[in-house]
Formats: structure tokens, C-alpha cells, sequence
């Protein structure tokens, strides 16, 4: 990785783009600092801090970087347009007329989607502002004066920062996407997550030794295992019979249906975790956390009890499959297959070809969502084994986006050295 980036900074052009990036990415490091008016900053940490850290708005605020439990300008992050992405591939699913737009519709229609899609993001952030700045008045009435000037117009000036930051941090991505390295969302939430480091080396040094070098260990071994799952994929053997076509003779060539084992990458983890944190974000609300005593909450719904996790690796299960379905379509690859005059050796085009392919992927999905969920529940184990190890914030979904994110950047960086020094041929 180090010898890749070395050899693309000696390129100029690939040079000016990881400047970009880097420049980028510092801009949206500034502004994930400057708080937004009328709020005092100290009160909504130590509140966080002491309620809401084990919440859904925990995995919210660990995505943004520290933003959102100091209610600065980027505090919704890239979250709206993530989701907005999101919705917006559901209903393209589920919608004819934008199914119709996505796979005919060709450039012009992939930029209507885009367009639709940035529209979505900035209605969702004005949503997410909205709520964002009544939780903040909620907690103002249960004696944690966080908005410090009441009115309608200082609720204005509160809900649409939140929205401008979330509309800005979008054009970012999408600056880096067009005139950086790799992909501008997956840059953005690298940063976010690589920023809070610093300090769980800090806590990393307060364990004792032997703890320290478990951890280090365990993250090393957790990082390759990573690292091979992401580069593991399942190759389908593909035939082409041979056509004449005049004088001219196509096909008769052998290939692959690679099938990656990630097929589905950290999105399973994500939709988990939020839907595991919502029991936990309903007794938040309601005056129940870590430090009541609450029965219920320490033995069912708190992130450090096996219920949870067990709950949580179930669910991670569930949607993994659900994008699974939604990624490939047996019976369209396979009439793919067909119409090519492809085929899989020892099985008849169509339906037949359909269930192998099916299989195929149904194992795949089990042994994907196994991966997922060693690599998320290893922090929760840990932490109930050593004590100490709660409070390095390590979350299998963080490692991860950045280990992904490293692997994609450092294989785009080569692609572009190499077709830089392709010679051809000729020469």
C-alpha cells in the first residue's frame, strides 16, 4: 500500500488528485468543528457522553466524525445522502418508471437519478434538522438547557445550518468522486472514522500490558481476515458456443460469473445496528440507561448483554439475504446466459441454470453473513471478557468501511498507474 502510493505521487496528474482529496477532506474536517448558533456545545457532550453514547445516535455520531454529539455545521454528516441513495435504489426497485429510467434511460437517465437523488438528500436533511433541533428543545424541558435562545427564528437559523451542512458535505463527496481518488462518500466516512485514532491510542496505553496486546493482536489478525474476505469472491465456470455469422466465427470462449463472498459490504452491519439500538434509544429518551439500574435495560437491550448481540447477529443474517435478492436475480442472469448462447457446464439453460446459480449465491450469503458478524460481535465479546476494552469504541462496522476503503483506494491507484504505463503492442 505504501509502495502505491509512493509510485502514484511521482505521477503529476495523480498527484493533483490526492492533493485534491486531501484538501477535500480538510475542508470537511473544519467544518465538522464550527458549531452551529444558539447551542451550548458542553452541556449536549457531557449529555452524550453519559446517555446517549450507546444509542442509535451513537452509530450516527461515530459515521459524522465527533460532529454529532457537538452540534456542528457537518453534524448530520453524509448520513441524508447515504440514505437518500438508498431509498432511492429501493424505489428504483419497486417503482416501473424509475426501473425503466435506471436500465434504458442510458447517461441521461443515470444523471435525472442523481438528480433526484440530490433533491432526496436535501429533503431529508431538512427532516433530520427538524428532529435534530427538537430533541436538542426536549432535552432544553428535562434540565439540560442545551439550545441557549428560544424563538422561532434562532429554530430557523438551528434547522437550516443542519441542512446547508448536510448539502455541502454531499457536493463534497461528489467533488472528490469527480476530481479526486475513489469514491467521495466512502473517502468521507474513512476520515470520520480515522479521526478518533488519536484517541483510543490514548486509552489503548491506560489498559494494562497484557490487555494492550490482545488488543493489538486481535485487531492485526481481524484486519487481514478482513482483508482476504474482501478480496474473496466465488467464480462461476461460463461457456459461449460458437456462431457463424456469415464468414466470421463468435463465441467458443470460457469464462467466469465471479460472485464476491461481500457481496453485500458493511450495509447488512448498518441496518443492524440501527434496528438493535432502537430499544435502547426508546429508554434513552425515557430516562433508562446504563446507570439507572434498570433490569431490562442491562439484560436485554444494553449493546454490552449476549441478548443483544445475539439479536444482532441474527439480524445481520436477515439482511444480508435482503440484499442479496435485491443485487442478483438468478433468473435474469441466467436468460442473460441464454440470449448470449452462454451456459454453465452440466446444466441446461434456464430454470435449471437459475437454481444452480441460486444455490450458489444462498451459500455464499451464509458464509458472507458468518464474516459480518464474527467481525461485528468481536468487540462486543471483548469488551465483556476485559473490562478495559469498552471504552476503546472499537465497532466491527468502523474497521470495516476503513479497511475497505483503503483496499478500493489503493486498487484504483494502480488501475490508473497501469493505464498509464500500458506500452501496448506496438512497442
Amino acid at each position: 500500500m505504501l509502495q502505491t502510493l509512493r509510485n502514484a505521487w511521482k505521477i503529476p496528474e495523480l498527484r493533483k488528485k490526492i492533493i485534491f482529496t486531501l484538501f477535500i477532506l480538510l475542508i470537511y474536517r473544519v467544518g465538522n468543528v464550527i458549531p452551529v448558533p444558539y447551542i451550548d456545545v458542553d452541556t449536549l457532550t457531557s449529555y452524550f457522553d453519559s446517555v446517549l453514547s450507546n444509542t442509535i445516535l451513537g452509530l450516527y455520531n461515530a459515521m459524522s466524525g465527533s460532529a454529532f454529539r457537538q452540534a456542528t455545521v457537518f453534524a448530520l454528516g453524509i448520513q441524508p445522502y447515504i440514505n437518500a441513495s438508498i431509498i432511492i435504489q429501493l424505489l428504483t426497485v419497486a417503482i416501473p418508471a424509475l426501473e425503466r429510467l435506471a436500465k434504458e434511460g442510458g447517461e441521461e437517465g443515470k444523471k435525472k437519478i442523481a438528480r433526484i437523488t440530490r433533491y432526496t438528500t436535501v429533503a431529508l436533511g431538512l427532516l433530520l434538522g427538524w428532529a435534530y433541533y427538537v430533541m436538542l428543545n426536549n432535552y432544553g424541558s428535562q434540565g439540560y438547557p442545551i439550545i441557549t435562545v428560544e424563538g422561532i427564528l434562532p429554530a430557523i437559523v438551528i434547522i437550516l445550518a443542519f441542512t446547508a451542512g448536510s448539502a455541502v458535505v454531499m457536493w463534497l463527496g461528489e467533488q472528490i468522486t469527480e476530481f479526486g481518488i475513489g469514491n467521495g462518500i466512502s473517502m468521507i466516512l474513512f476520515a470520520n472514522i480515522i479521526s478518533g485514532i488519536p484517541s483510543m491510542i490514548s486509552t489503548l496505553f491506560s489498559l494494562v500490558w497484557w490487555q494492550a496486546l490482545i488488543v493489538v493482536i486481535g485487531m492485526a489478525a481481524l484486519i487481514l481476515f478482513i482483508i482476504f474476505i474482501n478480496d474473496a469472491e466465488r467464480r462461476i465456470p461460463i461457456q459461449y458456443a460458437k456462431r457463424v455469422v456469415g464468414r466470421k466465427v463468435y463465441g467458443g470462449q470460457n469464462t467466469n460469473l465471479p460472485i464476491k463472498v461481500s457481496m453485500s459490504g458493511v450495509m447488512p452491519v448498518i441496518f443492524a445496528q440501527s434496528i438493535c439500538s432502537i430499544p435502547a434509544t426508546i429508554c434513552a429518551f425515557m430516562g433508562i440507561n446504563a446507570n439507572s439500574g434498570n433490569w431490562w435495560y442491562d439484560n436485554l437491550w444494553s449493546p454490552n448483554c449476549w441478548v443483544y448481540a445475539v439479536v444482532y447477529f441474527l439480524m445481520i443474517f436477515f439482511f444480508s439475504w435482503f440484499y442479496s435478492t435485491i443485487q442478483y436475480d438468478p433468473v435474469e442472469i441466467a436468460n442473460n446466459l441464454k440470449k448470449n448462447g452462454g451456459f454453465i457446464p452440466g446444466f441446461r439453460p434456464g430454470k435449471p441454470t437459475a437454481d444452480f446459480i441460486q444455490r450458489v449465491i444462498n451459500k455464499i450469503v451464509v458464509f458472507g453473513a458468518l464474516y459480518l458478524g464474527i467481525v461485528s460481535l468481536m468487540p462486543i465479546v471483548a469488551g465483556n471478557l476485559m473490562e478495559g476494552v469498552r471504552n476503546l469504541a472499537i465497532g466491527g462496522t468502523s474497521v470495516i468501511i476503513v479497511v475497505g476503503v483503503a483496499l478500493e483506494t489503493v486498487k484504483a491507484l494502480e488501475t490508473q498507474m497501469l493505464m498509464r504505463h500500458y506500452k501496448g503492442f506496438l512497442d
